[in-house]
């Protein structure tokens, strides 16, 4: 028998055996208790497929964690089939139907299991999760007669490609509370080479679909999914509050898919987004609040935004782009640990006279650039225009924008900013700069009426227009002309 108690200890246990052994008891009930415990979280945080427990998770911004579900309930049970031919929209509105009765208790889970679900676009429910397992797809029917139509959104006037309604998203929601779509890395697939190409060929009557809109909602977690292949932009988050989206893949052929935006937060506030790979044909991520005078009215800005350890690439547009339709306002915008790869231009702010608003402190930080055309872009003369209605003295604003830590190689022109007399851009920074370059001749730091600062050493050697400092923050060089023009759309 092996001694659990050294000899010295034997006499004592002999002589007080009753309140040790109610110790060893109560001793062994507490770990008994705590094992329990601690298993249910481990098994809870699972099933619901939450990051991970509310302590274990921090972000720019304090965050309600989704609540465990009261029900689950896979697919099967209301007769889906996944044989990719099925068209299972009945099934998932049933589903819903049961889990919005379940509010008042947590709400529910639907499981979708592995196999290929064919749907026409379905709505989700407020304390919601929809998880995809591993090998679960769910895919958007090509068909666009079973699209529904729905009213333009209020800060764009009208739908984006046309006059008039547009086609809602594959998944769908109004004004809900504790959504949360994630899995197993299952995938939504939008299905989108039919819409693209009659897109263009110009046989659409209204606007083309996003694959997953969330309106007027909040708390929102969007994790551990792939969703490719979107008719449209592929996740938009309209005036939404408390959003999480988090190790997600987005994909789209990155040529000859027109429009098909990665995220887009509009008119969003707190909002993070990281440790995602996106690879699509238009911008990676584009920030938006609003378009013109539809906008401007709307006056619902983008605000409190986070990006962090992003891996993206766009080889017809951006890695990350703030606008162009942004009349709403855009401020308080983080962008760290970014990889833009294979792309036609790495981060970027655009505008133009009509759009109103602002864009104001806006930090980049640790930014690294690979075989990018254009690394860093701010552009006012973006002149689309919903209609011929708007304001010419509707003048965006642009200033506080800080670029710190930005390195790459095979760069062709690492900064462009292209001020104008109208949209004067104020208050931008640069520290830690090293870009490898591709094309060695002169004018790839350009810039035109800009107001800034350069801190330290940087390669290449800024542009004229903007101050020198040194490593302690002491004037050097002050520019004698922030309004000097040095813009080549030829290089």
């Amino acid at each position: 028998m092996v001694e659990i108690f050294p000899s010295g200890w034997r006499l004592q246990f002999q002589q007080h055996p009753r309140w040790l052994m109610g110790l060893l008891t109560t001793h062994r009930t507490l770990v008994l208790v705590l094992w329990i415990v601690g298993l249910s979280l481990v098994f809870g945080w699972q099933t619901s497929s939450v990051e991970g427990l509310a302590f274990f998770r921090w972000g720019a911004m304090s965050r309600t964690s989704p609540r465990l579900r009261a029900a689950l309930y896979n697919l099967t049970d209301f007769g889906g089939v996944g044989d990719g031919k099925t068209l299972n929209t009945e099934v998932f509105e049933r589903a819903v139907e049961a889990i919005s009765k379940l509010g008042a208790r947590g709400g529910g889970q639907l499981n979708v299991p592995s196999g290929l679900w064919l749907t026409a676009p379905f709505n989700l429910t407020s304390h919601m999760t929809l998880f995809l397992a591993e090998g679960a797809v769910i895919l958007g029917i090509e068909d666009e007669s079973y699209w529904p139509l729905m009213p333009p959104l209020p800060s764009y006037g009208y739908g984006r490609e046309h006059r008039g309604p547009r086609y809602g998203s594959l998944i769908h929601g109004q004004n809900l509370k504790d959504i949360v779509i994630t899995g197993h890395n299952g995938t939504i697939n939008g299905q989108g080479q039919a819409w693209w190409t009659k897109y263009k060929k110009k046989v659409l009557n209204y606007t083309r679909g996003p694959l997953v809109q969330l309106m007027w909602s909040k708390d929102i977690v969007i994790s551990n999914i792939t969703l490719r292949d979107s008719p449209f932009w592929t996740l938009h988050p309209y005036d939404c509050k408390n959003v999480t989206i988090s190790n997600v893949t987005i994909l789209a052929p990155v040529s000859g898919a027109p429009n098909t935006d990665g995220i887009d937060p509009d008119s969003c506030e707190d909002v993070l987004i990281e440790n995602s790979y996106i690879c699509v044909g238009d911008d990676a991520v584009a920030i938006k609040s609003g378009w013109d005078q539809y906008g401007i009215t709307y006056g619902r800005p983008s605000t409190n935004i986070t990006l962090r350890n992003l891996t993206v690439r766009s080889v017809v547009s951006a890695g990350i782009s703030i606008g162009s339709e942004m009349s709403g306002g855009v401020s308080n915008v983080t962008v760290e640990d970014l990889i833009v790869w294979e792309s036609r231009r790495g981060i970027r702010i655009k505008t133009a006279v009509g759009r109103g608003g602002y864009v104001r402190d806006v930090f980049y930080h640790n930014v690294t650039l690979d075989k990018v055309r254009v690394g860093i872009v701010i552009k006012t003369d973006y002149n689309e225009h919903p209609d011929d209605g708007f304001d010419p003295k509707a003048v965006p604003t642009i200033e506080n924008v800080t670029f710190s830590g930005i390195h790459g190689q095979g760069v062709r022109v690492p900064v462009r900013i292209h001020g104008s007399e109208e949209i004067f851009v104020k208050g931008v920074s640069f520290q830690d700069m090293s870009v490898g370059l591709s094309y060695k001749k002169k004018h790839v730091f350009q810039c035109s009426y800009v107001e800034g600062r350069v801190i330290g050493s940087i390669f290449p050697a800024p542009c004229e227009n903007l101050d020198l400092y040194d490593e302690q923050g002491k004037l050097v060089k002050r520019s004698m002309s922030h309004n000097v023009t040095d813009i080549d759309y030829d290089i």
